[in-house]
């Protein structure tokens, strides 16, 4: 694996230097009372469903859980789907607002993942849809099983980098990351637990 990228300390501590891109890594955002309580609240109170995409000719379902929510007018477009926000629920307006200063971002929608299991995954993809705009900032926190998180240089396979995403962390991607680097969560035999993800966008009308 040729892993790009390296550590820095003081006020720079937690960045990730990548080529092409900069993420910014908190493993322990919330603590661990705050983390069991928003896993299991956004278990209970989020409108979670399986939506499907066409692939080759055929509809397919995601191998996860999804929910969009948002400001009225943050719809999304990826996989051929449109995702009408739902308006933001306590929880997830908590949520935002603590990681609004740490990202230098405001946010305007968030897309949330349930993973179910190991079994459950998100393949190879970039967070480069128009509406998100140029060098996008997109803060991802992760609730639950501790799951990988890959990277691969778009021109390059063998430029790779890796994280494993805790109970309670917050990951912000910014710069050209995304339009250089694709990201994913495989599958894994090892985890029998759940996972929450949820990545807060900025969505232009």
């Amino acid at each position: 694996m040729n892993v790009q990228g390296s550590f820095f300390n003081d006020e720079d501590a937690g960045k990730i230097a990548l080529l092409n891109g900069e993420l910014a890594y908190h493993p322990q955002f919330f603590n661990l009372a705050e983390s069991n309580h928003f896993m299991q609240v956004l278990q209970e109170t989020i409108t979670w469903k399986q939506e499907s995409m066409k692939m080759y000719g055929k509809e397919v379902l995601f191998p996860r859980l999804m929910a969009w929510y948002g400001d009225t007018a943050s719809s999304y477009k990826f996989s051929g789907n449109t995702f009408s926000p739902q308006a933001w629920t306590t929880a997830l307006q908590h949520i935002r607002d603590r990681i609004t200063p740490v990202s230098g971002q405001q946010f305007n929608s968030v897309l949330l993942n349930l993973y179910r299991n190991g079994n459950d995954s998100m393949g190879w993809h970039a967070d480069d849809e128009p509406e998100l705009g140029h060098h996008p900032v997109i803060a991802s926190v992760n609730f639950g099983a501790a799951r990988r998180f890959q990277l691969r240089y778009k021109s390059d396979y063998q430029r790779k980098y890796e994280l494993l995403l805790q109970h309670g962390s917050l990951l912000i991607m910014k710069g050209p990351l995304q339009q250089y680097w694709e990201h994913q969560v495989p599958k894994t035999t090892k985890i029998s637990n759940g996972r929450i993800n949820l990545t807060f966008r900025f969505i232009h009308p």
